[in-house]
C-alpha cells in the first residue's frame, strides 16, 4: 500500500479516520500520529524518513492510541538520562543499606544503653591507643633534642669548618628518630580521627535507634 500522509487538525484528522473518502481502515494495519517539526499533528501509514525520530504514537482501526514510541534520543538527552537514572539507583542503594542497618540494629540492641555501653568501651580503646602513642611521641622527642644537641658539634650542623663530620651511627640514629616521629604523628592523628568517626556514628545509632523504637 503507498505511503499517505495527511496534514490536519487533530480533530479533523480523527474524523478522517472512519471516512470511507480515503478508504477503510483495516484491523491490524498501523497507523501513525505525530506533531511534525512544523507544530502541526501529522497522521499516516507511514512515517517520512526526516520525522521518524519524533515522538509518535500508533492509532487502531478506530484512532485509539495503542502504542506511544518516543523520540531517538540525542546525545544531551543521553548522558541527562544516565546522570538521573545513576542518581535514582544510588538513591535506592542508600534506602537498601538504611533498611538494612535498621534491622541490624533493632535486631542488636534492646535499650539506648546498652548502645552507649558499646560506644563507651570502644572509646576507651581508642583512648588507651592515643596515650600510648602520646607517651611514645615523647619520649622520641625528648630522644631527637639529645640527638640534636650532640649533632650540633659535628658537621653540617655545626658551622665551624674545624668541626668533625658527623659519624654515621649518630646520622642514621638522628634520621631513624625524625621518620619514626613522622610516622606517630601520623598514627595519632589517625586514631584521633577514628574515634571522632565513631563518636558521631553511634551517636547516629542512637538518634535512629530512638526514632525506630518510637521515642521521640
Amino acid at each position: 500500500m503507498l505511503g499517505r500522509n495527511f496534514k490536519f487538525s487533530i480533530a479533523v484528522g480523527l474524523l478522517l479516520l472512519g471516512s470511507s473518502i480515503f478508504g477503510p481502515v483495516t484491523a491490524g494495519q498501523k497507523l501513525y500520529r505525530w506533531v511534525g517539526k512544523d507544530g502541526e499533528v501529522h497522521y499516516g501509514d507511514r512515517v517520512p524518513p526526516e520525522e521518524v525520530k519524533l515522538d509518535r504514537e500508533v492509532l487502531n482501526e478506530y484512532g485509539v492510541t495503542v502504542k506511544f514510541l518516543p523520540h531517538e534520543l540525542t546525545q544531551d538527552e543521553r548522558t541527562e538520562l544516565q546522570r538521573q537514572q545513576a542518581i535514582e539507583a544510588a538513591e535506592q542503594k542508600r534506602l537498601r543499606d538504611m533498611n538494612r542497618r535498621d534491622v541490624v540494629l533493632l535486631n542488636t540492641y534492646l535499650s539506648i544503653n546498652e548502645i552507649e555501653a558499646l560506644r563507651n568501651r570502644r572509646k576507651e580503646l581508642l583512648d588507651g591507643q592515643i596515650r600510648v602513642t602520646e607517651v611514645y611521641l615523647t619520649n622520641l622527642r625528648n630522644k631527637l633534642i639529645k640527638l640534636q644537641r650532640n649533632a650540633s658539634n659535628f658537621q653540617p650542623y655545626n658551622p665551624d669548618p674545624n668541626a668533625p663530620p658527623i659519624h654515621d651511627r649518630l646520622a642514621r640514629e638522628l634520621s631513624n628518630t625524625l621518620n619514626s616521629i613522622f610516622v606517630y604523628e601520623q598514627t595519632l592523628t589517625d586514631t584521633r580521627d577514628k574515634q571522632t568517626e565513631l563518636v558521631a556514628k553511634f551517636e547516629s545509632d542512637i538518634d535512629r535507634f530512638r526514632h525506630l523504637s518510637g521515642m521521640n
